[in-house]
């Protein structure tokens, strides 16, 4: 059973680990039911969270409007929502991570 996100009213809510400061962006799988993704960004000002929602919108393939920090604004813990239309994308980016 996929624990790492949940879908509600059309909306796919995904909880990640983030990984600031790394060497580029990246996701690396998924751990204790959360994604874990590498932020090329510090964790100064927003960036790293601006970063991790403009990646996640250029890797699925939707707008950065459709991306949402829902929770763990501060936090290396966070729930993010994406639109449902995105789940074949991301299903694509963490099958090989599994």
């Amino acid at each position: 059973m996929e624990n790492w996100f949940r879908v509600t009213g059309g909306i796919i809510y995904v909880n990640i680990r983030a990984v600031p400061g790394a060497s580029k962006n990246e996701c690396t799988g998924i751990k204790d039911n959360r994604l874990k993704i590498r932020i090329a960004a510090t964790p100064e000002d927003g960036r790293a969270n601006a970063e991790l929602t403009n990646w996640f919108a250029k890797t699925l393939g939707c707008a950065r409007r459709d991306i949402q920090l829902i929770s763990g604004e501060k936090s290396r813990l966070k729930i993010i929502a994406i639109p449902l239309k995105c789940e074949e994308q991301l299903r694509k980016m963490t099958e090989a991570k599994d």
